[in-house]
Formats: structure tokens, sequence, C-alpha cells
């Protein structure tokens, strides 16, 4: 199936606020390390066909999959490197859909959607894309059957266990934002583990959101700078668009704003995710169900990125 195109763009209006001798605050923005690209790793191949090296120690990976650990490869025909996207947000919508019209539940269909998120990370790594943040779980599904919940988080922990090693050798650096709070404390512990054991990696930045929500975002960077005006660190004056993205979850990242947003399976919504940083980001709605979604949509949806003009509420003379 091919995806379905669409040229939606938010546009927002500028603020700006004066500045008085009030001081001011300084923004935090951890940036994650800029060590250049990767060098080609030298691998062993187990009986099991997993690509391993002998430096990775204390990783428990189970039955990872291989992974394709080559060179970078060239852009398909018609895609322009200098185009290219920094940063591509994925809504991976449909994996219940997708395992009902095969007569099977849904914990099927978030499986097979685990292939796709694989085949994406190793073409944001080939083709040069810098942050890759994919909406895993948002704090609205909290409110699904329990049973698919809790298939949910083993699958997160699964997942993760299994993949981590291939993912750090692809020089793939891990992040979350969300609500960690509310995710099993064995999670946590590997969400973390797994954040400090790629800390270091440069080629690609996969941001997870988990427990995530846009709003809830946006009204913690709002508390927080109120405390900073209750507490005197700031004034009123100082409050501009720099400082709230500096209180957003995604202040860690070189490029915290998406480029491109991708949704799966025909929905035309946002569903809370990243409403500030979407605020310039170009929109690509597939009709293709998560699991379905391979190289082929992909390249359809950079295709349709690169075609628009992207004028940031300008119009060109």
């Amino acid at each position: 199936m091919l995806p379905l195109r669409s040229s939606v763009s938010l546009e927002k209006k500028l603020l700006s606020f004066s500045r008085n001798s009030c001081p001011s605050t300084i923004t935090q923005s951890l940036l994650f390390p800029s060590h250049g690209r990767l060098v080609q790793l030298k691998t062993a191949v187990s009986a099991t066909g997993v690509a391993h090296r002998e430096d990775d120690k204390g990783v428990n990976t189970g039955t990872a999959s291989t992974w394709d650990l080559s060179e970078p490869e060239p852009l398909p025909p018609g895609l322009l490197r200098e185009l290219m996207p920094r940063h591509v947000a994925v809504v991976m919508d449909g994996n219940a859909r997708w395992a009902r019209r095969r007569g099977l539940p849904a914990s099927s269909g978030h499986e097979a959607g685990v292939q796709s998120l694989r085949e994406l990370i190793e073409l944001c790594v080939k083709w040069g894309i810098r942050v890759l943040t994919v909406f895993a779980f948002s704090s609205e599904n909290w409110f699904r059957p329990k049973g698919e919940v809790d298939f949910l988080m083993g699958l997160f922990e699964r997942v993760m266990e299994s993949e981590l090693q291939n993912i750090h050798r692809q020089g793939v650096q891990i992040s979350t934002i969300g609500d960690s709070s509310k995710l099993p404390k064995s999670l946590q512990k590997l969400l973390s583990r797994a954040e400090q054991y790629t800390k270091d990696n440069s080629q690609l930045h996969m941001i997870v959101a988990i427990s995530y929500s846009g709003r809830s975002d946006i009204t913690q960077a709002c508390k927080r700078i109120a405390r900073k005006v209750k507490d005197g660190v700031i004034c009123l004056e100082d409050i501009d668009e720099k400082l709230i993205e500096g209180e957003l979850e995604t202040s860690f990242s070189d490029f915290p704003s998406p480029d491109l947003l991708i949704r799966t399976s025909g929905e035309l919504r946002l569903s809370n995710f990243l409403l500030w940083q979407l605020a310039y980001t170009e929109l690509f709605f597939a009709q293709t169900l998560w699991p379905d979604f391979r190289k082929t949509e992909f390249v359809e949806a950079l295709h349709s990125f690169q075609q628009r003009q992207r004028r940031y509420g300008s119009r060109n003379s």
C-alpha cells in the first residue's frame, strides 16, 4: 500500500517579549556528543548469525536480530542529501488494526511493529538523519485494557534487552521523554541503563517518547518557569520562546523540533505528541499501518517532504 500524501504544515505566530534589567536565566542545553561519523566496526558473527564484539560487556542481548551494520548507502533516486530532514518524528499507529485484519490478537500487531522500527532506525543511520523521535506510548494509553498495557510494558523490556547492543553498534544514542515514574521499576532501570550505555554515540539520536503527553510537557515547563519567577531567579519580562523551549523535555537534543512528522494508519491528528515542537513541522499522513511501514513508505514520505517549500510564515519576494 502507498501512503497518502498530505501537505499540512502548522504555522505559529512569533511572540516577542521586551527584556528589562532583571536577572535572566541561562537556558540549559545538554547536547549529545558530536564525534563525527562512526568508524566501521570490526565484528564477528556467531553461530546464531548475530554480530558481536569482544568489548561489549554487561548487556544481556537475549535473542537479538541481525542488524545491517554495513557502510552508509546512497540515497534512493530523487532524494537530495542537502534536503534531508535532520529530525524525523513518528507516530507508530495501526498495530492493533493490522492484527485484527489477520484474525490475530493485538499483541501480534505490536510484535510485528518492532521490525518496522528496526528498519527505520537502520535507514535513518544510513541516510544521515540526525534525530529520530518515536511515540511509543502516550499518557492516554494507560487507559487501555490492563492486559494490553502489561503486554506492551513487557514488550518494551524484551525489545530493549535484545536490541541494545545492536543499537549501540549502529552508533545510536538512546534518550527517553515522558513520565517514567508510571513505568514498571524494571523498565525504568533498563531505560536508564540504555541511556547510560549509549550516551557517547553520535550517529543517530533516538528519542523514545513513553508515557508522554505534549500538554503535560508544556505545563511542566510553565511550572518550572513560574517557580523561577517566584524565587526571583528571573522576571516576567525574561520569558520568551527560547526560555520555554529550554524547559521542554526535548531541550537536550541538538535539533529539538522535528522537520518531518510521519503518522501511519490514516489517522489525521497529532494525539498530544510534541505539541510545542511541531509548530513548523511538515506533516505526512500515511494510510499504511505501522507493521507494513517499510523503506518504500519512508522514501515516499521523504520525497513529499523534499518537494515542499518551508517558509516559516514568510513569503518569497
